[in-house]
Order: C-alpha cells, then structure tokens, then sequence
C-alpha cells in the first residue's frame, strides 16, 4: 500500500502541472499567431500521436513493469515543456505537442495497470480506482485557475519552464520511490452482470465497450476547445481555468459519495453518461442557466463513470493483461480527443460543438447495452 500511496502522491502532482496548462495553450497558441483551426488540428495532433503510445505501452507494461514508463513519461514530457517555453511560431509549437502527446501516451496505462496489480481482490480495486480518479480530480480542481493565474503573473514563458521543470523533479522521484509488483492471482468478480467473464478467464473486453469513452474524449476535447476561446484578455483567461475548476468541482462532489461503488459498475457507467449527454445538450441549446451551473453537473456525471468504467473493464478482462486492458482504453480517450477539438474547430460555424458532444455521447449510451449481447457465462461471487 506504501506504493500506492507514493503512486497517488506523483499522479497529484504530474496531473496537476498537465491541467495547469488547460486554459492557458489555446491564448498561447493564439499570441504566437495560430487560427482558431490551426488550434483545433494541433489538440487534435497531440491526441492522434497518443495512439502509437497507447499501443506500445499496451504490451510493453505487461512485459516490463510499470515503473520505466512512468519515469519516460514524465521525464521525456517535463523536457518538451522547458522547449515550449522558447516557442515562437505555430509550428513549433504543434511539433512539440506532437511528440508530448507520444511520451505522455505511456503514463496512465502504466499507472492503472499498476494500481490494478495492487489489489489482492476486487473491493481493493475498485477503492485505487476510485482512489485515482479522486487523486486526479483534487488535482484538477484548482489547476486550471492555478495555471491561469501563474501566466497572469509572470507570463506564458516562465509558466511552462516552471511547470516543465516540475515534472523533471516528479520524475527523479518516482525512479527512486516507486517500484514495481507482480500480477495479482486472478480474481473473482463481484458483479452480477452477464457479460462479466469468470474468474481468471483471460476473454477479450468487448471492443463496443471503447465507443463510451471515445464518446466521452470527445466531448472533454470540445469542451477543452470552447471554453478556452472566451479568453481575450487576463481577465477572460482567469474566468476560463475557473470554470475549468468548477467541472472538476463536480466530478470531486460525486467522487466523494462513497456509496456509489456499490452499486453495479455497469449500471453506473450507462446512467453516469446519459447524464453527460443531457448536460451537453443544455449547454447546446442556451438552457437559461449559469454556465458554472451547467459545468458542476457535467462534472460530476464525470465522478461517476470514469471510477465505474475503471472497474468494469477489470471486471471483463478477467483479471489479467491489465496493460493491454487499459492501453486500449487510452487509445479510445486518444481518438476521442482527436476528433472532438478538429469537429469543433471546423464546424463551429455550422452547428453547436455542444451538440455534436451530446450526439456523441448518446450514440455511446444506446450502444453500450450490446456488451451484454454474448451468452450469459457463470461468475463466481466473493463471499
């Protein structure tokens, strides 16, 4: 458990330097000259270099360990940051995000797979993942208005240097204070639903799982790619990471209802995303509302599927090949993320973002129900 807890120390700190430069790329990018859709195929760019990441790091953690890759990650990420800070073209600027998006591709595969590993049954996973997700949340909560303000303070330059040199350290410590642990004995499930694979049976996930959270990239990437744009001035800029920090408000909100876990990971998946859609299509169609109010019930849609869509793909896989398990889950997040910033940067102009984003996410409900398709198989229950 001390690994887990050093693990969940290094996850704040690396996540809350990545958030930290949410509100603040998109006014960078346009200080140095780039169009709003110059900005969408860059975001998009970051995402689609993921999917290499992904796919070595899906077989790689499972043969090595996670620990090399969580260095790589981010110490190879913390360099490209330094870099960023003397960017002045565009194009610069896409190259360097380009290969961040590579070297990052490798940290959350790593870091699941590890989580996971940690358990000796199923109620211990289900507490890190829902450990993860609230150690990310607290660290989104006050990033983004934290990066904001440091760029009001002292500039775009210092900002990414500081953050930069902040993974470097993180990095250095995880080398020394992280170590690895050998799969876990292959563990019985807990819920009940049929297309949950029996115990220490290696079955493929069902590949319709992945269209949830490629729905749900996708609707964070046009988020990330609106909201952003209302930034003009200083002031905009700090309104915009506040709002940013009100979703992750959300998300911490339903995060802290510990009763949720009990309930079925399937179920909470499929609710928790149709509450996602509906909140994506108030924003679409200008529901009278504040938007911050509108932000705190997407966020906290948010708290309840990615715990929940954590543990169901443990559960389907069977307890086994978790780098690969969640290799792919990055892989959906990175297509996802791809598509959500190049739709919104080129059809703006036609048609609400927002309601592609519920379009999106609505597909992801209807379809998900399909995983249950396949003959009921027996689970063996933990008593």
């Amino acid at each position: 458990m001390k690994t887990a807890i050093w693990l969940y120390l290094f996850l704040f700190v690396a996540f809350f330097d990545l958030h930290a430069q949410y509100p603040i790329l998109t006014p960078f990018a346009i200080s140095i000259g780039a169009a709003p859709s110059f900005i969408g195929l860059m975001m998009g760019i970051y995402s689609i270099t993921h999917l290499p990441g992904n796919w070595i790091a899906g077989f790689s953690v499972d043969r090595y360990g996670s620990r090399i890759f969580i260095v790589f990650s981010l110490m190879t990420a913390g360099i490209i940051l330094l870099l960023q800070a003397r960017v002045t073209d565009p194009w610069q600027l896409l190259v360097l995000r380009s290969l961040s998006g590579f070297v990052l591709a490798f940290l959350s595969p790593a870091c699941m797979a590890l989580l996971a590993r940690l358990a000796s049954n199923p109620s211990e996973q289900g507490k890190l993942m829902a450990g993860n997700s609230l150690v990310h949340t607290l660290a989104s909560v006050v990033s983004p208005a934290a990066g904001a303000f440091l760029v009001a303070k002292i500039g775009f330059d210092t900002a990414f240097f500081i953050l930069g040199l902040l993974l470097i350290v993180i990095s250095l410590c995880a080398l020394f204070f992280i170590r690895d642990v050998p799969e876990a004995p292959k563990l019985p499930t807990q819920d009940t639903h049929p297309a949950i694979a029996p115990a220490g049976l290696p079955t493929p996930v069902p590949l319709i799982i992945y269209v949830l959270p490629v729905a749900m990239a996708c609707a964070q990437g046009i988020l990330s790619f609106e909201l952003p744009l209302l930034a003009t001035s200083k002031d905009a800029m700090m309104t915009t990471g506040l709002l940013f920090s009100v979703v992750s408000l959300g998300a911490l909100i339903t995060l802290s209802m510990l009763f949720l876990n009990r309930y079925s990971a399937y179920h909470r998946s499929l609710w928790g995303a149709f509450m996602l859609a509906i909140a994506y299509f108030a924003l679409a169609v200008d529901v009278p509302l504040p938007v911050w109010t509108l932000l705190l019930v997407l966020g906290m849609a948010k708290g309840i599927i990615f715990p929940a869509l954590s543990t169901l793909l443990i559960q389907l896989s069977g307890g086994t090949r978790y780098g690969r398990t969640f290799s792919l889950l990055s892989i959906a997040f990175s297509i996802g993320a791809f598509l959500g910033p190049m739709l919104a940067g080129q059809l703006r102009e036609q048609v609400s973002p927002y309601l592609l984003a519920f379009i999106a996410l609505m597909i992801a409900v209807t379809l998900l129900p399909f995983h249950a398709s396949r003959p009921p198989q027996p689970s063996t229950r933990l008593n």
